[in-house]
């Protein structure tokens, strides 16, 4: 029978003295990728800091989190090394949390911490904004960036404007240029709230924003083997959080930065840059970019998930070829990292412990294939003065899936209205050529005309006539023949 778990019943020690970080948000990526860390650092290196957790929203986990003493596990699995990889870890890094809907003058308290250096945050894409409505700070505000304001003025007020107090601010959120983007909203709340402006001038000039970078997936809890991994462990932990082994941060921020967050010392995987933008790049492009090429492509082979895709002896291959020979080439990246990465990315999709369902991935395709994948279509054909074969291949199977039908079978399609329903319209035309004119030539998709790129609207068309009457092994098979 598991123990419930607490300090107490798993004889672990009080968080150590220094409350050097505050967070705001309790879900499954920050536990199992910043505490994570914080928790190595204070394990490996002389940082011996602490985190308390702030709940961003009115109901969330903090009562759970109390109630085992900031204690839970991390289930890491993936590849490591070419072979399955599975390791656990008790994080005793988290000293507790507050819910500030509950204590609004408990939670701004904590901005009177002199050890307070760090904020860190992942309260979701939206939670970085700005609301009109938060007009002041007397009671608890509804967004993110105002209730971090609100603490800010407190702390501003408590030490008299000390520029020594300023902390560093790290969000997680994934949106470009997140820390300039909170940092934006900030100022713009303490105007709203007429805050003064020798506060205005503390958090623009004292206070340190950075931009970041996060890559972890973290399906979360394990709810259908929770019981299993109780017994093992040997304790009843409701807060057990899975992850894949591979992590990556990348911090854009001043050079101290990485004396007082020594990750590197520790071994782990985080780099402290001068310009994200090239990371940010490798990632959208390489990552992300191949995750979308492989939703359209895969699921008309019959894929379901990624490990599918990849292990596929049609699916696979073409996915590889697309990485080294289309992708990678358009980058401007040392080209040794962009291999390393490349291939860390291939033993990520191998990952025998993460079902991920391709159809989830499929979510805004049309937007993600603009963002993740035609950057690198076009950088192919401006420097090799030819329409890289994959890449528009994938741009001919992302168009039959959009298509909402394969083999007589509904295809989920998940997208905008209009964006399914404009699809739908060009299906109706006469010719196969005229539909992919018709989509290619929807500057509203793709932020410009598809069809003025010369061979483009030709050379797709000829590969949705292969996968309509031939299937994808077939036309693939003739792009490799």
């Amino acid at each position: 029978m598991p123990k419930p778990l607490n300090r107490t019943t798993a004889d672990v020690n009080a968080a150590p003295a220094s409350d050097k970080v505050l967070q705001f948000g309790e879900g499954n990526f920050l536990r199992a990728f910043v505490d994570w860390q914080i928790d190595i650092l204070n394990e490996k290196t002389s940082f011996e800091g602490n985190i308390n957790i702030i709940q961003p929203i009115p109901h969330g986990m903090v009562d759970v989190l109390e109630k085992q003493d900031g204690l839970y596990h991390v289930l890491l699995e993936g590849m490591k090394d070419g072979s399955p990889h599975t390791e656990k870890r008790l994080i005793t890094s988290v000293k507790g949390g507050i819910n500030p809907y509950e204590n609004y003058e408990e939670y701004l308290a904590l901005g009177e911490n002199l050890d307070l250096e760090f904020i860190v945050s992942n309260t979701t894409e939206a939670g970085i904004s700005f609301d009109e409505n938060d007009t002041s700070y007397e009671e608890i505000p509804s967004s993110f960036p105002a209730k971090l304001t609100a603490l800010l003025h407190h702390r501003f007020n408590h030490f008299d404007g000390d520029p020594d107090t300023a902390p560093v601010i790290i969000p997680c959120e994934l949106i470009d240029r997140n820390g300039d983007k909170l940092k934006e909203f900030i100022l713009q709340y303490a105007e709203l709230w007429s805050t003064g402006e020798d506060f205005y001038n503390w958090v623009d000039t004292h206070c340190t924003f950075c931009n970041t970078l996060v890559d972890r997936i973290v399906p979360g809890y394990p709810k259908e083997r929770a019981d299993d991994l109780k017994e093992e462990i040997g304790f009843d932990d409701n807060l057990i959080v899975a992850g894949e082994y591979f992590h990556l941060w990348v911090i854009e921020g001043p050079d101290s930065l990485e004396e007082r967050l020594p990750f590197r010392e520790a071994g782990l995987n985080v780099r402290f840059v001068d310009d994200l933008t090239p990371y940010r790049t490798r990632k959208v492009r390489i990552l992300n970019g191949l995750h979308t090429s492989m939703v359209p492509v895969g699921y008309l082979h019959g894929n379901r998930t990624v490990k599918d895709a990849v292990d596929d002896e049609i699916v696979g291959p073409f996915l590889q070829e697309e990485l080294y020979q289309e992708i990678i080439p358009t980058l401007d990246f040392p080209e040794d990292e962009l291999r390393e990465f490349a291939d860390d990315i291939l033993e990520r999709f191998y990952n025998p412990y993460i079902k991920h369902e391709l159809s989830a991935i499929a979510l805004n395709s049309i937007s993600k294939y603009k963002v993740r994948v035609l950057p690198s279509l076009l950088k192919y054909h401006e420097i090799k003065g030819e329409l890289p074969h994959r890449l528009t291949f994938a741009l001919a199977a992302l168009l039959c899936f959009y298509k909402g039908e394969w083999n007589g079978e509904p295809i989920p399609l998940n997208d905008s209205e209009a964006i399914i329903a404009s699809i739908k319209e060009a299906w109706s035309a006469e010719s196969v050529e005229e539909t992919v004119q018709k989509i290619l030539s929807t500057t509203s998709f793709w932020d410009q005309n598809l069809d003025d790129i010369p061979g483009l609207t030709a050379k797709t068309a000829n590969y949705v006539s292969g996968i309509l009457e031939n299937g994808v092994a077939s036309t693939i098979q003739e792009i490799d023949g």
